[in-house]
């Protein structure tokens, strides 16, 4: 099974500072909808794991999140994709469980449930936290530039900058994971 786990905000969709609290303030990057229904269509299942502290910080429900969720799910599904299952931490950072990146428990819970190992599944993210979570769990970190992922690329030590592929935006990460999918395949 190919598989491929993505981070929301800063990867999907602009981030803020003071959190995406709706949908309303939910704003897809430039390709990242058609990304993900291109790595669909290249036969790769799409799994997100996302901290969602702005519930624990009590600056938006569980049903607002949902609806965000849905409305993501709605838009992909548009450009002829899917996405399979979404993990979400919803605690506040001060409280973080085994779910809240950077640990690993998402990324975990998922290859659990799939029966499935991480070994060369890659984890796209944004942040310091995903590109440990990815490193914690056994996935194969990925980071875009958008979001915070200048800044992350920026900070990474030699020895990390070796390890963690880095790309423009999503639209640029899934055109190689296709791509070096494509390759195994035929090798």
């Amino acid at each position: 099974m190919k598989w491929v786990i993505l981070d929301r905000d800063g990867v999907i969709n602009h981030d803020s500072p003071n959190h995406i609290k709706s949908v309303a303030e939910w704003h897809a990057l430039p390709g990242s909808i058609e990304a993900i229904a291109r790595l669909c269509q290249a036969g790769f299942r799409v799994f997100i794991a996302t901290n969602q502290a702005g519930i624990g910080r009590s600056l938006f429900t569980h049903d607002a999140l949902l609806a965000m969720f849905d409305y993501l799910q709605r838009r992909v599904a548009e450009m002829g994709g899917r996405i399979d299952g979404i993990e979400f931490a919803p605690e506040h950072p001060d409280h973080a469980t085994e779910m809240r990146k950077p640990n690993p428990g998402m990324l975990k819970d998922l290859a659990r449930r799939l029966g499935q190992p991480l070994d060369g599944v890659w984890f796209i993210g944004d942040s310091p936290g995903d590109v440990h979570a990815a490193l914690n769990a056994g996935a194969q970190p990925v980071l875009v530039r958008t979001g915070n992922g200048a800044a992350t690329e920026a900070a990474l030590d030699d020895a990390l900058k070796a390890r963690v592929p880095c790309f423009d935006d999503l639209a640029a990460a899934a055109r190689a994971l296709i791509s070096r999918s494509t390759v195994t395949a035929s090798a």
